[in-house]
């Protein structure tokens, strides 16, 4: 146990080490919400959430952020007013794009199957305000290891005219967000200055450890597309996200600007598991060294950091 609190206190400090400001470059990044809309968190209604988001989207300056629409969600109870929220994310300047009716790994149907739901999905946002022709893979997953149905998706998708809303960027906001939940749940008092610096280092650091890896292997730092969720967490703190992003150089653009660059939108990497970020796709199938994603991304080590950091020790 010492030796695994020994590693996971090195790790914490490699945190802050990658989420140290870089030289100043031509940093752009796009900020985009999955499972819209999701279910109530830990300290707010789905209603409050989109608020406080929408307000400080707006505190924050970011003329448009991107929605990725789950449609399955607006029939659950927490769902219930969804579409006027997701209106409201329009009138508020963003857009929405489709992430599926039912939020399936790709091997929990067969293609033709997957490529229903979807369309399911499709038929819901089609002819919205705001809306876009992008398609975001549940879980990031085009296909897993199955060959042939990740072909028969990504095939599916261009003859249905959508583009794949790709993901060059993450840092597991959705596992951390989760973690405020069971507390909650359980009763646990959390240390919100420490969440607001465990969530903030967190996506700073992911952000940092995909450019790099997008250097290595492009060349070049692409304008990045980052993957966040309609978290209660957003909603807290996202306008302390974009602070601390232009405070290292980032300037904030809107997903348009992201997905025109045609090096990424025409990128289908062939590799043996077809899921993740693009950024860790392209470097798996351009025999750059992993790994692929940083490694206190895993939920063993945010939960251990959550545990450390945010819950107060018993007396």
């Amino acid at each position: 146990m010492i030796r695994l609190r020994a590693l996971l206190l090195m790790l914490w400090a490699a945190i802050l080490a990658v989420a140290a400001p870089a030289l100043a470059q031509d940093k752009r990044i796009a900020l985009t919400f999955d499972d819209v809309p999701r279910g109530a968190g830990a300290f707010f209604s789905p209603e409050e959430r989109s608020e406080r988001l929408i307000a400080a989207l707006r505190e924050a300056g970011v003329a448009q952020a991107a929605f990725f629409v789950t449609t399955e969600n607006l029939d659950t109870p927490d769902g219930a007013g969804g579409e006027a929220r997701i209106a409201a994310y329009v009138a508020a300047g963003h857009v929405i794009a489709n992430h599926s009716h039912s939020h399936w790994h790709t091997d929990e149907t067969g293609a033709a199957d997957y490529l229903a739901d979807l369309d399911r999905a499709a038929a819901w946002l089609k002819g919205r305000p705001g809306y876009r022709p992008w398609f975001r893979f549940p879980f990031l997953d085009e296909g897993g290891r199955d060959a042939e149905r990740r072909d028969a998706l990504r095939a599916g998708l261009a003859a249905r005219g959508l583009r794949n809303g790709y993901v060059t960027a993450d840092g597991s906001d959705w596992h951390l967000e989760q973690l405020t939940i069971d507390a909650k749940r359980a009763g646990k008092p959390m240390d919100m200055a420490a969440l607001r610096k465990l969530y903030l280092q967190s996506q700073m650091s992911g952000i940092a450890y995909h450019d790099a890896l997008a250097r290595r292997t492009l060349g070049r730092s692409p304008p990045h597309v980052m993957l966040l969720h309609e978290t209660d967490l957003a909603a807290l703190f996202i306008a302390d996200l974009v602070a601390e992003l232009r405070k290292d150089g980032w300037t904030i653009i809107t997903a348009d600007e992201a997905y025109a660059d045609a090096e990424l939108a025409a990128a289908m990497p062939t590799v043996p598991h077809t899921s993740g970020t693009l950024t860790g796709m392209i470097a798996w199938e351009r025999s750059v060294q992993p790994p692929y994603a940083p490694l206190w991304m895993s939920t063993e080590v945010m939960s251990w950091l959550f545990e450390a950091k945010v819950l107060p020790k018993a007396p």
